[in-house]
This record gives structure tokens, sequence and C-alpha cells, in this order.
């Protein structure tokens, strides 16, 4: 796939020299010399700048680094939040422009087989923070939470617990979506420190949420800001990665953008109109159906670019970079205006549209730049992973569904073949290897050679029976040990 940093372009043409116009005096001449004169120079230094990008070395497929020796990393794991599997330049988008984020691929690993936990936003999020199904917690059937009666238990053990106490400090600053004041909270989870919202989305600029609360929190005190929201975060994790930390840290910094309503940075007037119809008691005003554009998300995704630049770009100056373990990615697929193709489906399904995201890891202390990985990993394996790579033990009576890569990336060793299991209402999804089982809400049974089929068109279950029967029976059998949705009324 050709990325935007494997693109070069043709150097400008050296100007002419001008000579004044009748009727334009010297001074005036000279001033839009010199402005013609900058606008060339700023335009053959961009040139130079892709030329020099497009020279460089092209991606090539991952190798470990196994010689290399480093002490427990930091952590730094940032999601988007509804981000689709090609809204990032790096992975194909051909208008959206993410030149940090591309950077931060030329120098780590970018995985193009990566899923998340779930087809939404809060099961997700649980199959990341306890490394585990979301079926496995009553929490996690809810696809996703919308009110106050589930969340993650404060006595399940997350990542973020088993890390402090090994040793490490834990801040989340971001979209939590894991149940609500006063049952569920970070700071009840394991996070030492919250900067975030509670729900699922909010407001950009008043914070207010789905059902017209303020949802802006610093722990479990509300906290007053009406700056636009990204800003604000990016601010607060560019600070947390400033300090002088006097032990390896974790932070999960988890965005709302580009999630709903479509507000980017400065669109006061949206964002008004929006708080007056929520105001008004509108309930699906956050929802935004009558707004937005596929210009209005490509400047959301831009945003996200540039504040995730922002906050490596403080960890660099803290002289933390090589030690500091950072991960991004989304937390399910792409919604309204996502770049997805060639994947079909998007947010809600098990299609590849709605599982399939970005992925990126850099730590340059251990991995090499510049690679590529089609390895097939989903939201658990980071789990594991970075729970290995802490030097922390998964809780005995809380048994992962995760596989750690930490042996992958730092060894080479081979990734065990497993099965990566989803399940929604009304949908089943297994992929093992090269295939994948899929039933939508129609009740069919289909079976797709990924490789060869990304975009899920050519059923192959008609040609490969006993292979189906395999895989739905691998399916059921992981099914069977989850809790069951509760009935619907």
């Amino acid at each position: 796939m050709t990325s935007s940093y494997d693109r070069s372009s043709a150097p400008p043409q050296p100007p002419r020299s001008p000579q004044p116009r009748p009727g334009i005096s010297r001074r005036a001449f000279g001033t839009a010399t010199a402005a013609a004169t900058a606008a060339v120079t700023v335009a053959a230094t961009q040139a130079t700048a892709t030329r020099a990008e497009a020279a460089e070395p092209a991606e090539r497929p991952f190798r470990a680094a196994p010689g290399r020796h480093s002490r427990r990393p930091n952590i730094l794991f940032v999601l988007g939040d509804d981000l689709g599997w090609a809204d990032l330049s790096s992975y194909g988008s051909p208008h959206i422009r993410t030149p940090h984020l591309d950077r931060l691929a030329r120098q780590g690993v970018r995985f193009t087989q990566a899923y998340s936990g779930s087809a939404t936003c809060s099961p997700t999020r649980f199959s990341l923070y306890t490394g585990r199904y979301p079926g496995r917690t009553t929490g996690g059937l809810a696809e996703p939470i919308a009110d106050r009666s589930a969340g993650l238990e404060p006595t399940h053990p997350t990542l973020a617990s088993l890390l402090r106490d090994a040793g490490y400090r834990t801040a989340l600053i971001g979209k939590w979506h894991c149940g609500y004041l006063p049952d569920y909270s970070p700071v009840r989870s394991g996070w030492e420190e919250f900067f975030g919202n509670f729900g699922g989305a909010l407001e950009y600029y008043s914070k207010l949420g789905l059902g017209g609360e303020y949802d802006l929190y610093e722990g479990d005190t509300a906290y007053k800001d009406l700056r636009y929201y990204t800003r604000v975060l990016t601010e607060r994790a560019a600070a947390y990665v400033r300090r002088d930390h006097d032990r390896p840290w974790l932070l999960n910094l988890n965005y709302t953008t580009p999630h709903w309503p479509w507000i980017a940075d400065g669109d006061t007037e949206a964002s008004a109109e929006i708080v007056r119809r929520i105001k008004a008691g509108d309930p699906a005003a956050l929802w935004h159906r009558d707004g937005g554009s596929v210009e209005k998300y490509a400047q959301m995704v831009e945003d996200l670019d540039r504040s995730v630049g922002v906050v490596l770009d403080a960890l660099k100056r803290s002289g933390q970079e090589k030690d500091t373990l950072v991960v991004f990615g989304s937390d399910n697929g792409g919604e309204r205006f996502s770049y997805n193709w060639p994947l079909s489906g998007n947010k809600g399904s098990l299609q590849e549209g709605g599982i399939r995201v970005p992925a990126i890891v850099r730590w340059p202390a251990r991995l090499e730049g510049r690679q590529v990985s089609d390895e097939p990993v989903f939201s658990p394996d980071w789990t594991a992973t970075l729970l290995e790579l802490a030097g922390a033990r998964p809780h005995p009576a809380y048994p992962l569904d995760g596989t750690s890569l930490a042996g992958h990336l730092l060894r080479g060793e081979t990734v065990p073949d497993r099965p990566l299991f989803w399940r929604v209402r009304g949908e089943r999804a297994l992929r093992r290897g090269d295939w994948k089982y899929y039933r939508g809400k129609d009740g069919r049974d289909r079976l797709f050679h990924l490789p060869s089929d990304q975009r899920e068109q050519a059923d192959r279950a008609a040609a490969e029976p006993a292979l189906l029967g395999e895989l739905r029976a691998a399916w059921e059998r992981i099914d069977a040990g989850l809790l069951p949705y509760p009935a619907t009324r």
C-alpha cells in the first residue's frame, strides 16, 4: 500500500526575474517580489522534504532486533475514537493527511491486520483494560454502555491495577466509557489519576453528554473548562509526560476525536446549535445525523494527528522518547464519514470495516523503524504484551484471553496459532490464520479467505464445508464460556 511518505513530487521551477509593471511603485514592486520569492522558497523547501522522505528506505517486513536491551518502558497508549482502518495517510487515505502519525509509523512498526476487541466503544475498552473478551464481564455485555446500570467492576484486575502493583505510575486522560459515578471510575480500577469524560460522547465545547449532563472530571470531581476538548486533553497529556516521574508510567490517552458530533476546533456556531438542542430535550442532538461531511471529518482526523504530534514532541523534549513504548490505535472501525476502503462494513458490524483498525507501535530502545507487520492481533493481545514487557503478571483468577506479542516483537518468536474471537448481538466472527468465519444478522454462515478477499465478497462456505464447520465449532466453544446476553424487552 502506498503511503504519503513514499510519494515524491517534481521540484518547482525557478522563478523568472520579475519586472515592475507600469503604474506600480518600486516599493510595492519590491514587496510583491519578496513575497513571491518567499512563496517559491517555501514550496522548494516542502518539495525537498518530500523528496527526502521519498528517498528514505521503504517499509520492510517486520524482523525483531534481539540484541537490544532496555529498562522497563514507560507506556503511552493512544486511542482514537471511531477512527477507521484507512483514515490515516500511511494506511492509504487519499484525502486525509496525518504527517505526525505517519512519522510515528516510520519510526516503528505499522500493523496492517490489527483488530479492536469489539465493534463499539465500551466493550473494546473492557477488552483492552482486562485483557479478556467483553463477554466475560456483565458490563462488557452492553454494546455500548448507555446508562448507569453497568460498568467495569472495581474488583476486576485491569492493565492499570496490575501495572500499578508492579511499580508503575498510572493515569487515564480522556474518554473512559466503562461506567458512571458513583459506582464506576478509572480511579477505582487502578488508574491513580483521571482527567476526562465518563460517557460515550460529549459536545466538544460545552462538555454536555448524551443526557445533557456536564461530563468533564478530574478524578471524581467535575472540572470546568469550556475550550475545545481535544486541545484540553492534549495539554493535560503533554504536561503528564513532561513530569519528572520517579517510576515508569502508564498513560492511557483516549481522545473522543473523530467521534460525532462533527465539530472541529473553531466551529462555535455548530457547537451552540447542538447545545441549544440538548437543552431543549433533543435526545439525539449529539448524534448529529443532520450534520458533518467528509471534509469536516478530515479536519477532525487531521486535528487528532496534530494533537498526537504535540504529545509526542513533549515526550521527546522530556528525554524519555527512547524508553517509552507508544501504541496508537482505535476503539473500533470507522463511522459515517470514515474512509475504510477496501473493507466492508463499519462501526457496529463484525465485518472487517467494523473491527479492523490502524495500529502503530514504537519503542526506539528495542524496535527498529520502517517496519510493517501483517500479523493478526487484537485488543486483548496488547494487554498481555504490555503486562509482560512491564514485568507484571495477570491475576490467576482472571486468565487473559489475549496472547503476548513480547516474544515476537523482541526476540522474533512465532506468534502462537490461536483464534481471534468476536461476538455482538446478532453477529459472530472468528479468525484463524487466513480464514474468517462470519455470521451476520441474517443468520447465514459465511467463510472468507482474507488475504485474497479482504472485502469479504467471495463466500467460500460451500467450497470449504469442513473448514466452515471447524471454525463455527471453535466459535461456539469460546462462546459457551461467556456470559449470556440478558433478554431484551
